[in-house]
């Protein structure tokens, strides 16, 4: 069987992972460090399977592999694939659900706790000699607060979602969940999308980008959130119109917010977002702890090897 990995860059790097040693018993493996959307037809012609994380494979892509039967994602979100061509096709379609939701349930609070405690700040502070020039043993230079007693609003309670609710528990906050998908969760207090921006100090954004998602935090979302709130996106950068973000945290009717994906990736340079004060940035890595990235693989491969014996899983077409 011949394999074609269309962008091994976006996942793992030679340093850290040799992943050519956990895919070559499955045959023949060709790699490609970043795609090339106008080499991919070329690149995967005499493929019998696909392995991607963000590659577009569509009609056009398919048409030119007639020996494509199987691609499998190095993603949960597979909105990059034509799941419904590959399905008229004969091809499967597998993803790699839940292996990151431990890491972007650290890593969004990893930026709350920022916003709240502003350690970055106070560590420039320190380290240009603030404290060694200062009177007093303890300074206020940066404001910070508590979250014992804070509320946060989570949009979208799938897997991570709710880690993030049991996080956010344990700081002894109270949490109000709005979602699609009705669940039970005596913890938590389910509520609409509007009560949930007017009453949450903290709103944190886990939603898949659909249709309806897309641009969901506009200028009308930011302006229903409290004043002085703050807003969390580590899902995707979709769902936010940046300008109405941008605006808002100048404004200061938000008290900051934070993300760690964009509407266009890598970041545009004319990306609204950057250089806000009160505005933090991380690019795209909630995910990608090396810890996480060994359980992804593992999850391809299992689903590569399930799909070889007849019985594929986390099939999404």
């Amino acid at each position: 069987m011949k394999i074609v990995f269309t962008d091994s860059g976006t996942v793992f790097s030679a340093a850290d992972i040799d992943i050519a040693a956990y895919l070559a018993p499955f045959g023949e493996v060709v790699f490609y460090e970043d795609n090339d959307p106008a080499l991919t037809a070329e690149r995967i012609k005499d493929a019998d399977a696909v392995l991607c994380n963000k590659t577009v494979l569509g009609k056009a892509e398919m048409d030119a592999a007639p020996n494509l039967k199987y691609i499998g994602l190095f993603a949960t979100g597979y909105n990059n694939i034509d799941t419904a061509y590959a399905r008229e096709k004969g091809i499967d379609v597998c993803n790699a659900g839940e292996y990151s939701t431990m890491a972007v349930a650290q890593h969004t609070f990893a930026l709350l706790l920022e916003l709240c405690d502003q350690v970055g700040k106070y560590n420039t502070f320190v380290q240009d000699g603030g404290w060694k020039r200062s009177r007093f043993f303890s300074i206020f230079e940066y404001p910070t607060c508590e979250l014992y007693g804070k509320t946060l609003g989570i949009v979208g309670y799938g897997s991570i979602g709710r880690a993030v609710a049991n996080i956010a528990l344990a700081f002894g906050m109270e949490v109000i969940v709005h979602t699609r998908t009705p669940r039970e969760d005596s913890r938590v207090t389910f509520v609409d999308l509007p009560t949930l921006l007017g009453k949450a100090d903290v709103v944190s954004c886990h939603t898949p980008l659909t249709a309806e998602t897309t641009g969901l935090f506009d200028a009308a979302a930011f302006a229903t959130m409290k004043k002085g709130a703050y807003f969390i996106n580590t899902s995707r950068g979709g769902v936010v119109v940046e300008q109405a973000l941008s605006d808002a945290v100048r404004n200061g009717h938000l008290g900051g917010a934070a993300v760690d994906v964009v509407a266009k990736e890598p970041m545009a340079e004319d990306c609204p977002l950057c250089g806000v004060e009160n505005l933090l940035i991380t690019p795209h890595v909630a995910w990608a702890p090396l810890e996480t990235r060994l359980r992804l693989l593992d999850i391809v491969c299992s689903n590569l090897q399930a799909w070889l014996d007849g019985c594929p899983k986390n099939l999404v077409n």
